[in-house]
C-alpha cells in the first residue's frame, strides 16, 4: 500500500542527499515520479545537496496543487508511481492534505522531506500537518554537530554571527562555515561602515548553547578571551546571548 512518510531532521542531517537518493533508487527499478521543492537555497526548481548533489524539481507555489499535478500528468499517460517532496515544511497544510489524498484515492508514494522546526524552535505548518498525518515520521540517523561537537537538535538564525530569535519564520539562507569573525565582531560598532549589509545565516545547535544562544562565532570571541570563570559558565554573559 501507498504510504506518506515523513524524514525530518536539522539542517545538515542529509535530507535532499536522501531526496535525491530515494528518487534514484525507484527510478532504477522503473517506477516513474516526480520531484517537488520550495525555496531550495540553489534557486527555484531546484533540489540540492550541501555535497553538490542538484537536480531539477518542480518547485511549489501558494497555488500549487498536488492533486491537479498528479491527475493531470496521469491523464496525459505519464507513469506517476511517488512523489519526493523537499523542503516541504514551507508547504501549506491545505498542500499537506492534498498529498495524504493523492496517497489513500490515487495510490501514489509520497516522501517528503523537511526541517520540523524554524529558528525559534516553533513548527512550521507543513511540518506539523506532515506529522499530524503521515503514516510513519522518521527522523534521519545522520547527526548534524553542534559547534561543541554534541549532537545538533535545533537551527539557530544569525544575523552577522549573532543568534536572533524574531524576524520572519522564512528567510531562505544557508550554513556559512566561513563566516568572516573579524568583520562580523565590527558589525555593531558604531563606526563600522554604514553601508554594511547584515549577512543572515543559519548553524545547527545543540539545545544547551541554542538555550544559551552561544554560536560558533560566540564561542570564537569568548575563547580569545582570558576566561576568570569556567567557560561553560561565561559562555552564556556574552553580549550576543541576549538578557
Amino acid at each position: 500500500m501507498a504510504e506518506l512518510v515523513f524524514f525530518s531532521g536539522t539542517m545538515d542531517s542529509g535530507k535532499s542527499t536522501l531526496a535525491l537518493q530515494m528518487d534514484y533508487n525507484h527510478r532504477a527499478r522503473g517506477r516513474g515520479g516526480v520531484r517537488f521543492s520550495r525555496n531550495d537555497r540553489a534557486g527555484d526548481s531546484k533540489i540540492s545537496s550541501r555535497l553538490g548533489l542538484q537536480a531539477e524539481a518542480v518547485e511549489v507555489v501558494d497555488s500549487t496543487d498536488f492533486w491537479d499535478e498528479v491527475v493531470l500528468r496521469r491523464t496525459q499517460g505519464v507513469r506517476v508511481d511517488y512523489l519526493i517532496c523537499d523542503e516541504a515544511q514551507f508547504y501549506s497544510g491545505a498542500q499537506v492534505e492534498q498529498l495524504a489524498r493523492v496517497v489513500d484515492e490515487i495510490e501514489v508514494d509520497v516522501f517528503a522531506f523537511g526541517i520540523t522546526a524554524d529558528f525559534r524552535t516553533r513548527l512550521f505548518p507543513g511540518s506539523q500537518r506532515l506529522i499530524e498525518l503521515a503514516d510513519r515520521v522518521q527522523v534521519l540517523q545522520v547527526e548534524a554537530l553542534c559547534w561543541c561537537g554534541r549532537r545538533a537538535t535545533h537551527n539557530a538564525r544569525t544575523v552577522d554571527g549573532v543568534m536572533v530569535t524574531e524576524g520572519a519564520q522564512v528567510v531562505v539562507g544557508d550554513v556559512d562555515m566561513a563566516f568572516d569573525a573579524a568583520a562580523a565582531a565590527g558589525a555593531g560598532d558604531p563606526g563600522c561602515d554604514a553601508s554594511h549589509t547584515p549577512a543572515v545565516g543559519y548553524e545547527t545547535l545543540c539545545r544547551r548553547h541554542f538555550m544559551r544562544r552561544v554560536t560558533a562565532h560566540g564561542a570564537s570571541i569568548i575563547a580569545q578571551q582570558d576566561q576568570l570563570l569556567p567557560f561553560e559558565v561565561d559562555a552564556c554573559l556574552w553580549h550576543g546571548a541576549g538578557s
